[in-house]
């Protein structure tokens, strides 16, 4: 494919409006990515070579103040460089929100939650959302099950809205009951954090949308909605392994068919997904998953129809938050500024 963005205004404006805020915190990074001097003229190479659906003249798909990243995409850059770089990179990106995957910065040095929501404000980034594992063997984790309070305090002083984990609902197995115990504990989260003005979500990967081991017609993801409080658990839909899903779990054990479509889960309950990850695959049947990982807008997964499907609900444009993300990005500075290009470029059909 060789689908090209064009370079869209209103970023290229913001982006040049922001001006030079927060690029000497970013010259490392920016030196490491041979990035040109210019917000302005980032924004404009971030879209070159940028594949993607819907461009033209329409209303933005991405809704404004919406677009956040997942910063496990930038663990590298976070590990060797802190936060500060990062969040100046991204400012200039034009991201809007970041999701937190741990809060240590690596050889950067020790630093505090305060200071460290003090940076996100500072570089226009709001903190929406973190991701902590669901249990542990070990009784001091950092995990909901073995320290709900602490976790709970954290996301507090950060100033999050949302706290929740990637960790499938397998903690007692695969069978319905075992993920009816899994929910029972989720909703005691949930009960907790919306105690503090949050919500709990939950992250899926692709063998949510599996079956049931003791019951083959049911499938997994059915019973996590089913059971869980929708007023206490939320969902963040990672888009990409939803379509994953979809490849491998479109037939029961048996073979007998079992079609879904992982947007018309969101369609039927949009108020449980206030999170999504924007993640993009190319479409590879060989693989076992169905999808090979790649930047936003390089890949088969049309965010154009996804989004804007969304997003056109009554009541519904600014009721969400999408996270870019990239499991393993070649260049991880890279794949979040064009990423960024890429959505910013998108428009509505008309």
């Amino acid at each position: 494919m060789s689908r090209t963005s064009q370079p869209d205004p209103e970023l290229t404006h913001r982006l040049t409006r922001r001006g030079m805020l927060g690029v000497a915190a970013g010259a490392t990074a920016a030196a490491l990515l041979g990035a040109a001097a210019s917000p302005a003229g980032a924004a404009t190479d971030a879209a070159t070579g940028t594949t993607g659906h819907g461009h033209g003249r329409g209303r933005p798909v991405l809704p404004p103040g919406r677009l956040g990243i997942q910063l496990y995409s930038l663990r590298d850059k976070v590990s060797t460089l802190g936060f500060a770089p990062v969040f100046a990179e991204l400012e200039k990106y034009g991201y809007d929100e970041v999701e937190f995957a741990g809060y240590t910065q690596g050889s950067a040095g020790p630093i505090t939650l305060a200071q460290l929501r003090r940076l996100a404000r500072d570089h226009g980034l709001n903190p929406i959302g973190s991701h902590v594992g669901y249990y542990s063997d070990d009784p001091n984790a950092y995990t909901f099950a073995q320290n709900l309070t602490k976790v709970l305090d954290d996301a507090q002083a950060l100033g999050l809205k949302h706290i929740g984990t990637a960790s499938g609902p397998f903690r007692y197995g695969s069978t319905v009951d075992a993920w009816k115990r899994a929910a029972e504990e989720f909703n005691t989260y949930g009960a907790a954090a919306k105690a503090r003005g949050m919500k709990f979500y939950q992250h899926n990967h692709s063998e949510e949308f599996s079956f049931a081991t003791d019951n083959p017609k049911v499938r997994l993801y059915d019973v996590l909605l089913r059971e869980t409080d929708p007023d206490l658990v939320f969902l963040e839909m990672d888009i990409f392994w939803a379509y994953s899903g979809q490849f491998r779990f479109s037939k029961r054990p048996d073979g007998t068919p079992a079609p879904f479509e992982p947007l018309n889960y969101v369609l039927r309950q949009p108020h449980r997904y206030p999170l999504f990850h924007v993640k993009d695959g190319v479409s590879d049947p060989s693989n076992t998953y169905g999808y090979r990982m790649t930047d936003v807008g390089d890949g088969d997964i049309d965010y154009q129809k996804f989004i804007s499907a969304v997003t056109r609900l009554r009541g519904e444009r600014l009721a969400h938050h999408w996270q870019a993300e990239h499991d393993q990005p070649t260049e991880s500075f890279t794949f979040a500024r064009r990423s960024s290009a890429h959505l910013h470029s998108l428009r509505e059909k008309c």
